[in-house]
């Protein structure tokens, strides 16, 4: 697979009536992309210097929003808004406006907030991401960059393990890459919403060097969005959270990095650990080892892990903790 030549590129957008002199006048049908830009919106945000995402992340993000209803609510990656002090959003005519926290999902990545008084768009409605397949072409939308239009192709579809305590089963992997790529809208030929981008990777198809970005499906949303609008996150036990980066290495998960005042740091876990076994068990790779920890149990279980240093496999027993209750959340509704 290979990024797109231009002229697939042009018959692409011919397709979706974004090149009218190719394409002719537009069905009825297919989406405007002036009316979808104007659902995608910018987003500015500042983040106290003491909150425990601006060591990794900083105190002021900027990306994507996508509007999804009537009265101003946003949906953005979770990881541009987190801990956010202020919020402003830039419609597509240059206009700001305020904006509030609404929700946040450690589980899906997703962040929701709302415009303020004044804002007006018409919302993007949001379509099924498990119709996705490999090979599907579809457009990216993006506030940031100098291109807000791109069309891109689906270079595959599967189960992504992020180093951050984060797993999802269904990611959406697209190509060539959108450099501006968090909380970029993808949307199908019918102007549907898919997915919110969140990474640039490096192989966006398994095993191959092929640059993409990978989009959170939107079909991860729907079953919680009530929960998210009502409360501000998703309404079930939390997720046992360690507060540990790892890699995979050598069979085993090296700790690169240790949250400050975390569960890990406080069992005494450190970078340069390689984690082998969690609750007497083995694993195979980063999304097992999720799965086998979020398996034990809600958050605040007893996690016994087993760790090497150096030559000895010593154990550790990390309390987990409430992933939400070490954030600076404060959502209002």
């Amino acid at each position: 697979m290979r990024v797109l030549p231009v002229c697939r590129m042009t018959a692409f957008l011919a397709f979706l009536g974004l090149a009218s002199l190719l394409a002719g006048p537009a069905r009825a049908a297919d989406p405007d992309p002036q009316t979808l830009l104007r659902a995608v919106v910018r987003i500015d945000v500042t983040v106290p210097p003491d909150s425990q995402s601006a060591r990794t992340l900083g105190t002021e993000r900027e990306g994507t929003g996508v509007v999804i209803d009537s009265n101003g609510l946003i949906v953005t990656i979770g990881y541009t808004i987190m801990e956010a002090a202020t919020l402003q959003v830039t419609a597509a005519d240059g206009k700001r406006y305020p904006a509030e926290l609404v929700a946040y999902d450690h589980v899906s990545g997703f962040g929701l907030l709302r415009a303020g008084f004044g804002f007006s768009a018409p919302p993007v409605r949001m379509g099924d991401s498990g119709s996705v397949k490999t090979g599907d072409m579809l457009l990216a939308l993006s506030r940031g960059g100098a291109q807000p239009v791109m069309p891109v192709l689906v270079a595959s579809k599967r189960e992504f393990a992020g180093y951050w305590e984060y797993l999802l089963d269904d990611a959406i992997f697209t190509t060539p890459p959108l450099r501006a790529f968090n909380g970029a809208a993808l949307v199908d030929s019918n102007g549907r919403l898919l997915g919110i981008g969140s990474l640039i990777v490096g192989e966006a198809a398994p095993g191959r060097a092929l640059p993409g970005n990978m989009f959170v499906p939107v079909n991860a949303l729907k079953d919680v969005l009530g929960d998210l609008l009502a409360y501000g996150r998703r309404q079930e036990d939390a997720r046992p959270w360690l507060g540990v980066n790892v890699r995979e290495e050598q069979g085993g998960l090296l700790v690169e990095r240790v949250t400050p005042r975390g569960p890990a740091e406080a069992a005494g876990l450190r970078p340069g650990d390689q984690i082998v076994g969690v609750g007497g068990q083995r694993f195979k790779g980063l999304a097992d080892f999720y799965r086998k920890l979020w398996g034990l149990g809600a958050a605040g279980v007893t996690v016994p892990l087993e760790v090497m240093r150096g030559t000895r496999i010593e154990p550790v027993t990390v309390t987990s903790g409430d992933r939400y209750r070490f954030l600076k959340l404060n959502p209002t509704f």
